[in-house]
Protein backbone atom coordinates (compact mmCIF):
# COMPACT_ATOMS: atom_id res chain seq x y z
CA UNK A 1 0.00 0.00 0.00
CA UNK A 2 0.96 3.62 -0.33
CA UNK A 3 -0.28 6.67 1.53
CA UNK A 4 0.55 10.33 1.09
CA UNK A 5 -0.64 12.72 3.76
CA UNK A 6 -1.03 16.48 3.28
CA UNK A 7 1.72 16.53 0.65
CA UNK A 8 2.85 19.95 -0.59
CA UNK A 9 5.49 20.92 -3.13
CA UNK A 10 6.24 24.42 -4.43
CA UNK A 11 8.82 25.09 -7.12
CA UNK A 12 10.81 28.36 -7.11
CA UNK A 13 9.18 29.58 -3.86
CA UNK A 14 9.14 33.34 -3.55
CA UNK A 15 10.29 33.77 -7.13
CA UNK A 16 8.54 35.18 -10.17
CA UNK A 17 7.79 31.70 -11.46
CA UNK A 18 6.54 30.24 -8.18
CA UNK A 19 4.35 27.19 -8.78
CA UNK A 20 2.42 25.20 -6.14
CA UNK A 21 2.58 21.88 -8.00
CA UNK A 22 1.09 19.72 -5.22
CA UNK A 23 -1.15 21.38 -2.64
CA UNK A 24 -1.97 19.68 0.67
CA UNK A 25 -2.77 16.43 -1.12
CA UNK A 26 -3.73 13.21 0.67
CA UNK A 27 -4.22 9.85 -1.03
CA UNK A 28 -4.23 6.25 0.16
CA UNK A 29 -3.96 3.32 -2.26
CA UNK A 30 -4.53 -0.11 -0.66
CA UNK A 31 -2.45 -3.11 -1.66
CA UNK A 32 -3.22 -4.45 -5.19
CA UNK A 33 -5.43 -1.48 -6.08
CA UNK A 34 -4.85 0.21 -9.46
CA UNK A 35 -5.55 3.94 -9.64
CA UNK A 36 -5.66 5.94 -12.85
CA UNK A 37 -4.87 9.65 -12.63
CA UNK A 38 -6.06 12.27 -15.10
CA UNK A 39 -5.75 16.03 -15.22
CA UNK A 40 -4.74 18.86 -17.52
CA UNK A 41 -1.11 19.80 -18.07
CA UNK A 42 0.36 21.35 -14.94
CA UNK A 43 -2.19 19.75 -12.63
CA UNK A 44 0.54 18.07 -10.54
CA UNK A 45 0.27 14.47 -11.77
CA UNK A 46 3.93 13.88 -12.61
CA UNK A 47 5.11 15.89 -9.61
CA UNK A 48 3.09 13.59 -7.35
CA UNK A 49 4.89 10.58 -8.84
CA UNK A 50 8.26 12.29 -8.46
CA UNK A 51 7.55 12.92 -4.79
CA UNK A 52 6.72 9.25 -4.31
CA UNK A 53 9.93 8.12 -6.02
CA UNK A 54 12.07 10.67 -4.17
CA UNK A 55 13.09 12.57 -7.31
CA UNK A 56 11.77 15.60 -5.45
CA UNK A 57 11.36 15.97 -1.70
CA UNK A 58 8.14 17.57 -0.39
CA UNK A 59 8.00 20.88 1.44
CA UNK A 60 5.48 19.37 3.84
CA UNK A 61 3.57 16.15 4.34
CA UNK A 62 4.33 12.47 4.71
CA UNK A 63 4.81 9.49 2.38
CA UNK A 64 4.35 5.91 3.58
CA UNK A 65 5.04 2.83 1.43
CA UNK A 66 4.15 -0.57 2.83
CA UNK A 67 4.11 0.83 6.40
CA UNK A 68 7.53 2.47 6.00
CA UNK A 69 7.78 6.25 6.27
CA UNK A 70 9.99 7.18 3.30
CA UNK A 71 9.33 10.93 3.15
CA UNK A 72 13.01 11.91 3.46
CA UNK A 73 14.56 8.85 1.86
CA UNK A 74 16.72 9.64 -1.21
CA UNK A 75 15.61 8.25 -4.55
CA UNK A 76 18.13 5.40 -4.66
CA UNK A 77 16.98 4.12 -1.27
CA UNK A 78 13.36 3.92 -2.48
CA UNK A 79 14.35 2.07 -5.67
CA UNK A 80 13.70 -1.30 -4.07
CA UNK A 81 10.13 -0.27 -3.23
CA UNK A 82 9.07 1.72 -6.28
CA UNK A 83 9.09 0.93 -10.00
CA UNK A 84 8.51 3.75 -12.47
CA UNK A 85 8.01 3.89 -16.23
CA UNK A 86 8.21 7.27 -17.96
CA UNK A 87 6.57 8.65 -21.09
CA UNK A 88 9.83 8.59 -23.05
CA UNK A 89 10.76 5.01 -24.02
CA UNK A 90 14.45 5.99 -23.99
CA UNK A 91 14.53 6.90 -20.29
CA UNK A 92 14.06 3.47 -18.75
CA UNK A 93 16.91 1.61 -20.45
CA UNK A 94 20.57 2.06 -21.34
CA UNK A 95 20.97 2.03 -25.12
CA UNK A 96 24.66 1.04 -25.08
CA UNK A 97 24.09 -1.99 -22.84
CA UNK A 98 22.65 -5.31 -23.98
CA UNK A 99 19.16 -6.52 -23.15
CA UNK A 100 20.70 -9.02 -20.74
CA UNK A 101 22.76 -6.35 -18.98
CA UNK A 102 19.75 -4.03 -18.61
CA UNK A 103 17.71 -6.83 -17.08
CA UNK A 104 20.56 -7.81 -14.77
CA UNK A 105 20.63 -4.27 -13.40
CA UNK A 106 16.88 -4.44 -12.87
CA UNK A 107 17.30 -7.64 -10.86
CA UNK A 108 19.49 -5.69 -8.43
CA UNK A 109 17.24 -2.64 -8.11
CA UNK A 110 17.56 -1.17 -4.65
CA UNK A 111 20.82 -3.02 -3.94
CA UNK A 112 24.42 -2.32 -4.81
CA UNK A 113 24.60 -2.23 -8.58
CA UNK A 114 26.95 -4.66 -10.25
CA UNK A 115 26.56 -6.81 -13.33
CA UNK A 116 28.95 -9.62 -12.48
CA UNK A 117 26.94 -11.48 -9.79
CA UNK A 118 23.76 -11.63 -11.85
CA UNK A 119 25.55 -12.83 -14.97
CA UNK A 120 27.76 -15.34 -13.14
CA UNK A 121 24.83 -17.03 -11.39
CA UNK A 122 23.39 -18.37 -14.60
CA UNK A 123 20.21 -16.30 -14.64
CA UNK A 124 19.98 -16.28 -18.41
CA UNK A 125 17.22 -18.92 -18.45
CA UNK A 126 15.08 -16.84 -16.11
CA UNK A 127 15.65 -13.70 -18.14
CA UNK A 128 14.63 -15.52 -21.32
CA UNK A 129 11.50 -16.79 -19.61
CA UNK A 130 10.57 -13.30 -18.47
CA UNK A 131 11.23 -11.81 -21.91
CA UNK A 132 9.02 -14.44 -23.52
CA UNK A 133 6.07 -12.84 -21.69
CA UNK A 134 6.42 -9.83 -23.99
CA UNK A 135 5.76 -11.90 -27.13
CA UNK A 136 8.33 -9.82 -29.01
CA UNK A 137 11.04 -12.43 -29.59
CA UNK A 138 13.47 -10.56 -27.35
CA UNK A 139 14.30 -13.75 -25.46
CA UNK A 140 16.41 -14.69 -28.49
CA UNK A 141 18.22 -11.33 -28.59
CA UNK A 142 19.75 -11.13 -25.12
CA UNK A 143 23.18 -10.02 -26.31
CA UNK A 144 21.95 -7.24 -28.61
CA UNK A 145 22.32 -3.58 -27.54
CA UNK A 146 19.03 -2.07 -26.43
CA UNK A 147 19.70 0.86 -28.78
CA UNK A 148 18.72 -1.41 -31.69
CA UNK A 149 15.17 -1.86 -30.38
CA UNK A 150 12.15 0.16 -31.48
CA UNK A 151 10.48 2.60 -29.11
CA UNK A 152 7.68 0.14 -28.39
CA UNK A 153 10.11 -2.70 -27.72
CA UNK A 154 12.11 -0.49 -25.35
CA UNK A 155 8.98 0.56 -23.48
CA UNK A 156 7.88 -3.06 -23.14
CA UNK A 157 11.35 -3.93 -21.85
CA UNK A 158 11.18 -1.02 -19.41
CA UNK A 159 7.84 -2.32 -18.11
CA UNK A 160 9.44 -5.71 -17.52
CA UNK A 161 12.47 -4.15 -15.82
CA UNK A 162 10.28 -2.06 -13.52
CA UNK A 163 8.46 -5.17 -12.30
CA UNK A 164 11.17 -7.86 -12.50
CA UNK A 165 11.75 -7.46 -8.77
CA UNK A 166 8.18 -6.96 -7.62
CA UNK A 167 7.83 -3.35 -6.42
CA UNK A 168 5.58 -2.30 -3.57
CA UNK A 169 4.12 0.28 -5.92
CA UNK A 170 4.34 0.69 -9.69
CA UNK A 171 4.15 4.20 -11.14
CA UNK A 172 3.32 4.63 -14.83
CA UNK A 173 3.74 8.19 -16.10
CA UNK A 174 1.84 8.41 -19.42
CA UNK A 175 3.89 5.42 -20.52
CA UNK A 176 2.01 4.82 -23.80
CA UNK A 177 1.51 8.41 -24.97
CA UNK A 178 4.73 8.60 -27.04
CA UNK A 179 3.98 5.38 -28.94
CA UNK A 180 2.08 4.89 -32.16
CA UNK A 181 -1.54 3.71 -31.62
CA UNK A 182 -0.92 0.05 -32.46
CA UNK A 183 2.16 -0.19 -30.25
CA UNK A 184 0.39 1.69 -27.45
CA UNK A 185 -2.36 -0.92 -27.44
CA UNK A 186 0.20 -3.74 -27.21
CA UNK A 187 2.13 -2.07 -24.38
CA UNK A 188 -1.13 -1.43 -22.52
CA UNK A 189 -2.10 -5.09 -22.97
CA UNK A 190 1.24 -6.07 -21.47
CA UNK A 191 0.73 -3.56 -18.65
CA UNK A 192 -2.63 -5.06 -17.70
CA UNK A 193 -1.20 -8.58 -17.88
CA UNK A 194 1.75 -7.82 -15.60
CA UNK A 195 -0.26 -5.80 -13.07
CA UNK A 196 -3.01 -8.41 -12.83
CA UNK A 197 -0.64 -11.38 -12.86
CA UNK A 198 1.50 -10.02 -10.04
CA UNK A 199 -1.38 -8.28 -8.15
CA UNK A 200 0.59 -5.04 -8.15
CA UNK A 201 -0.36 -1.78 -6.49
CA UNK A 202 -0.19 0.83 -9.24
CA UNK A 203 -0.74 4.50 -9.96
CA UNK A 204 -1.21 5.13 -13.68
CA UNK A 205 -1.08 8.68 -15.04
CA UNK A 206 -2.70 8.96 -18.45
CA UNK A 207 -3.97 11.54 -20.92
CA UNK A 208 -6.33 9.02 -22.46
CA UNK A 209 -9.72 9.55 -20.85
CA UNK A 210 -11.21 6.35 -22.22
CA UNK A 211 -8.24 4.36 -20.94
CA UNK A 212 -8.49 6.01 -17.53
CA UNK A 213 -12.16 5.09 -17.18
CA UNK A 214 -11.78 1.52 -18.46
CA UNK A 215 -8.57 0.53 -16.67
CA UNK A 216 -8.05 -0.01 -12.96
CA UNK A 217 -10.21 0.02 -9.86
CA UNK A 218 -10.31 3.74 -9.16
CA UNK A 219 -10.01 7.06 -10.98
CA UNK A 220 -8.86 10.38 -9.59
CA UNK A 221 -8.71 13.72 -11.33
CA UNK A 222 -6.21 16.41 -10.33
CA UNK A 223 -6.22 20.15 -10.87
CA UNK A 224 -3.83 22.76 -9.47
CA UNK A 225 -2.14 20.18 -7.26
CA UNK A 226 -5.34 18.90 -5.65
CA UNK A 227 -7.68 15.94 -6.16
CA UNK A 228 -11.04 17.19 -7.45
CA UNK A 229 -12.62 13.83 -8.32
CA UNK A 230 -12.18 10.36 -6.78
CA UNK A 231 -14.43 7.52 -7.96
CA UNK A 232 -14.31 3.74 -7.71
CA UNK A 233 -16.49 0.62 -7.88
CA UNK A 234 -19.84 0.83 -9.65
CA UNK A 235 -19.59 4.61 -9.90
CA UNK A 236 -16.40 4.29 -11.94
CA UNK A 237 -17.80 1.48 -14.08
CA UNK A 238 -20.74 3.65 -15.10
CA UNK A 239 -18.67 6.81 -15.61
CA UNK A 240 -18.58 8.49 -19.03
CA UNK A 241 -16.13 10.96 -20.53
CA UNK A 242 -18.89 13.58 -20.66
CA UNK A 243 -19.58 13.19 -16.94
CA UNK A 244 -15.91 13.67 -16.06
CA UNK A 245 -15.65 16.79 -18.20
CA UNK A 246 -18.83 18.16 -16.70
CA UNK A 247 -17.50 17.56 -13.19
CA UNK A 248 -14.35 19.52 -13.99
CA UNK A 249 -16.39 22.40 -15.34
CA UNK A 250 -18.64 22.52 -12.29
CA UNK A 251 -15.80 22.31 -9.75
CA UNK A 252 -13.45 24.72 -11.47
CA UNK A 253 -15.96 26.95 -13.22
CA UNK A 254 -14.10 26.61 -16.52
CA UNK A 255 -13.98 24.40 -19.59
CA UNK A 256 -11.48 21.55 -19.54
CA UNK A 257 -8.58 22.84 -21.64
CA UNK A 258 -6.67 19.69 -22.57
CA UNK A 259 -7.95 18.35 -25.90
CA UNK A 260 -5.65 15.31 -25.62
CA UNK A 261 -7.84 14.01 -22.82
CA UNK A 262 -10.60 13.32 -25.34
CA UNK A 263 -8.48 11.00 -27.49
CA UNK A 264 -9.28 7.29 -27.39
Amino acid sequence: MIAVEKLTKTFNPGGVGEVRAVDDLSLEVPRSQVVTVIGSNGSGKSTLLSLITGTHLPDAGRIVIDDQAVTRWPEHRRAGLVGRVFQDPMRGTSAAMTIEENLSLALHRGRQRTLAPALRRGRRARLQEELARLHLGLENRLTEPVGLLSGGQRQALTMLMATLVRPKVLLLDEHTSALDPKTAVEVMRLTEEIIAGDSLTAIVVTHNMDQAIRFGHRLIMMNQGRIILDVSGREKEELTVAQVMDHFSRVRGEVYADDAMLLT
